[in-house]
């Protein structure tokens, strides 16, 4: 499962979604992304606790497009969160575990 990352600040302007990396000087800050409509819910529903099969299936229902178009988008989605380091990787819980 993932979580959004705390150094990412999230804003809706003219319902627009943006992410802006927090940064400590205007000189370190390089972009600002911006989501589209099922990209944004996509965002919306990363909260740590639901796996990445539940979003997409959440996905699946409130857009249309094919099961492969879905599947695609999605994929390259997270890829691309993750490349930009707008994710991590929440650990597994230790229920059940010794140490």
């Amino acid at each position: 499962m993932f979580k959004k990352n705390p150094n990412i600040v999230t804003r809706v302007i003219d319902e627009e979604t943006i992410l802006l990396p927090i940064v400590r000087t205007a000189s370190e800050m390089n972009c600002i992304y911006t989501l589209n409509k099922s990209a944004a819910r996509v965002w919306e529903l990363i909260n740590g606790k639901r796996t990445l099969k539940e979003i997409k299936a959440r996905i699946k229902e409130e857009f249309s497009g094919t099961q492969e178009e879905i599947d695609k988008k999605f994929k390259d989605l997270i890829s691309e969160l993750d490349k930009i380091h707008a994710l991590k990787l929440e650990p597994k819980s230790k229920i059940g575990t010794k140490g």
